[in-house]
């Protein structure tokens, strides 16, 4: 399922708003879905894992951000938080963002650039997909070229470095991999959190962006028992 920017854009302050219940039961089904059956887990045992499936091109990604800080800091020691970019949103420039985060990754920058790169997406910064004006997409749409520019006034990574890198092989693979992942774990919608490559939740079915927080760790501590 494609998630169109104005629809979901709808949807962030209701979702940004307190749950207005504490929920003192997490139903699976309802709350999150757990994937076990679909295939044995990769992780060493002991080995806990957090991942994000996002796009920068994403409403509600830029809207849950904060969220996914809190999130990082209050996790046992010991969990690795990654993220993962999605790319199924072609008509909003996501597979442009995923090629620009993994470029990014790769060379050891992204998350310097993390918050800016949304801050550059969503409040009216050189990688906006669409006008603030009118809300209508961008024609053309940010380029990798852009996101290049981009990344070397934040990061000082030569432009011509970070294209080198984008339009690499290697970086094919892990486009590859990235896509494989969200298949394999059924993602159709952004931000969606994978927990030990075993639960599969987002802010819908948690209620609100702080309680997915407490349900994701609430899954993690679930999954040590």
């Amino acid at each position: 399922m494609k998630i169109n920017i104005f629809a979901m854009t709808a949807l962030v302050a209701l979702l940004a708003a307190p749950a207005g219940f504490a929920a003192t039961t997490w139903v699976e089904g309802k709350h999150y879905t757990d994937l076990s059956g679909l295939s044995p887990s990769t992780l060493a045992p002991g080995q806990k894992e957090v991942i994000e499936v996002f796009s920068y091109g994403c409403p509600a990604c830029a809207a849950f951000n904060s969220a996914a800080h809190k999130l990082q800091q209050g996790l046992p020691k010991g969990t690795t938080f990654t993220y993962i970019p999605a790319a199924f949103n072609p008509s909003e420039d996501w597979p442009m963002f995923q090629r620009a985060y993994l470029a990014a990754r790769k060379l050891g920058v992204a998350d310097k650039a993390h918050d800016a790169m949304f801050d550059a997406v969503w409040k009216g910064g050189e990688l906006a997909v669409s006008d603030a004006t009118t809300g209508r997409l961008r024609s053309p749409l940010p380029t990798i070229e852009d996101a290049a520019r981009f990344y070397s006034k934040q990061t000082g990574v030569k432009t011509a470095d970070f294209l080198a890198v984008a339009n690499s092989f290697a970086l094919t693979k892990d486009i590859k991999e990235a896509d494989e992942f969200i298949k394999k774990y059924r993602i159709d919608s952004t931000p969606t959190i994978v927990v030990n490559r075993r639960y599969r939740t987002d802010v819908r079915s948690a209620g609100s962006y702080d309680s997915l927080v407490e349900l994701v760790n609430w899954l993690v501590a679930k999954d040590g028992k």
